[in-house]
């Protein structure tokens, strides 16, 4: 059954229907709508939004918060920190098409009414300054776009399952067929946006394209199944990217002051075994997300002592841009000791933290060797105690030994934020068939689509990327698909 089928009578008929009512799926609905497109927009929960309600800024270039902040932010240069952080493993022209549309974007998202408070670092002292954060963050962002999906005249549905994309005898896209308070209908249209947030929430998914996937790993995102990655490639859209996760860590599940906490620099990480495997320091928690995800079970141990936690009450968390308050930019958060301790207990009593006098007794918790961990301990205080660390080079003012008890351990997790890639789109955000060639009037965008992120997201030199390629890839394709079911 098609949209050219008459012996069945057409449910709905639009210029475009986008299935997806997050940040890219809105984006592209308003976008679409400007241009004077009749836009339908389909979502399968009972709210919009998706992930990028629950982000915190968006990458942008040469923006106008940052001329009247007077950051220096150039679309060419950051186009090839983006090309050589990925070392050019990506599609060039789909990232140049994001970076130069970003700077305008927030210029469109302003005059729908969004206020920018800050152009905030993911970490201290990191340039350039790109991640633009919205007063109330990314729910602000969706309530604007919602606001003006309405004020266009979109019609927007919620709860709502899309099925398949459905095709014409001459191979014609036609529509798609969805599942309405549990009926089948028919959305008949001259172009379908995928914007469905990739498949974080899928696991065999996940275990298929990411075969080191563990039931460890904690996802700190909306649980998206992959229906837009499904769909596209059951009509024989090519893939890209596929098994790249959005990597973030250590985590602490259902704590995100531990999560904090143990992403600072003085606490001593190390795996089941007992071992350090990193330095702490790693400023960009994507990257440490890496080192994490590398060991054993996708599991690692935070360990401090009674000096070490005392120093971070006492001075605050190092990483402002990740910690508890990221709207507060150059500050040294507080840590609320009460709320610490509480976290803890329950950590603790939960089996997933543990405080001793002993290290052989915290070893024999972790499951480590007990001779090991002492060894690592007494190898750790040394560096400390030279001022350099022979194995890992952490900067010398994050050395702090490892001798005043309680001494302290938390079991952390390898986290993402969702996955970025599957669909493979070019710069126009065209779905390209198995043949390299577009299929017509079919667009995906945001993290559904993949060959604008390298293997590791490139939070170091554009942090907010996909929360920002959401909506800009979004925005590009509402007004590419509007174009083409204009028939112009």
């Amino acid at each position: 059954m098609d949209c050219s089928d008459t012996s069945n009578p057409i449910d709905l008929e639009t210029d475009i229907v986008i299935v997806g009512g997050g940040g890219a799926g809105l984006a592209a609905g308003v976008a679409a709508g400007e241009k004077g497109a009749n836009v339908i927009v389909i979502e399968k929960r009972s709210t919009f939004g998706g992930n990028s309600a629950l982000a915190t800024g968006i990458f942008a270039a040469e923006s106008p918060v940052q001329k009247r902040m007077m950051i220096d932010a150039r679309k060419d240069e950051l186009f090839k920190k983006a090309m050589e952080y990925s070392h050019w493993k990506i599609e060039p022209k789909i990232v140049r098409a994001f970076v130069y549309k970003s700077g305008d974007t927030v210029r469109w998202l302003e005059e729908m009414g969004l206020n920018f408070n800050w152009v905030l670092p993911l970490y201290p002292n990191q340039v350039t300054r790109v991640q633009h954060c919205p007063e109330g963050g990314g729910a602000a962002l969706i309530k604007i776009l919602l606001k003006k999906c309405k004020e266009l005249g979109l019609r927007l549905f919620d709860q709502t399952t899309v099925k398949k994309i459905l095709f014409n005898d001459k191979g014609e896209l036609t529509g798609i067929l969805a599942v309405m308070n549990e009926k089948e209908i028919r959305v008949c249209a001259k172009s379908i946006i995928i914007a469905t947030g990739g498949y974080g929430g899928n696991k065999e998914f996940l275990k298929k394209y990411y075969p080191s996937f563990s039931e460890n790993m904690v996802l700190s995102a909306v649980p998206n199944m992959g229906d837009g990655l499904l769909m596209c490639t059951e009509i024989g859209a090519a893939t890209e990217g596929l098994g790249l996760l959005l990597l973030g860590g250590p985590r602490i599940p259902g704590s995100l002051l531990l999560t904090a906490v143990v992403a600072e620099p003085t606490p001593v990480m190390v795996n089941k075994f007992g071992e350090r495997f990193s330095d702490e320091n790693i400023p960009c928690h994507f990257e440490r997300g890496n080192t994490v995800d590398r060991q054993p079970n996708k599991i690692c141990y935070a360990l401090f002592d009674s000096k070490i936690k005392q120093s971070i009450f006492d001075e605050g968390l190092n990483r402002p841009g990740w910690g508890l308050q990221r709207q507060v930019p150059y500050l040294q958060p507080k840590i609320d000791s009460t709320e610490f301790e509480k976290d803890l207990q329950t950590e603790i009593d939960k089996g997933n933290a543990k405080i001793s006098n002993s290290w052989d007794e915290i070893a024999d918790w972790i499951g480590a060797v007990p001779e090991v961990l002492n060894a690592t301990v007494i190898e750790y205080n040394g560096f400390c105690d030279r001022g350099h660390d022979e194995m890992f080079i952490k900067d010398p003012k994050y050395l702090l030994p490892l001798r005043t008890p309680p001494y302290y351990a938390i079991k952390c997790y390898s986290g993402f934020l969702g996955t970025i890639g599957g669909i493979k789109i070019n710069h126009y955000m065209q779905v390209i068939n198995q043949q390299n060639n577009p299929i017509l009037g079919l667009y995906a965008a945001g993290v559904d689509t993949g060959g604008w992120q390298g293997n590791t997201y490139a939070g170091r030199d554009l942090p907010g990327s996909a929360f920002g390629f959401a909506i800009n890839s979004g925005r590009i394709a509402g007004e590419n698909a509007a174009t083409y079911s204009s028939g112009k």
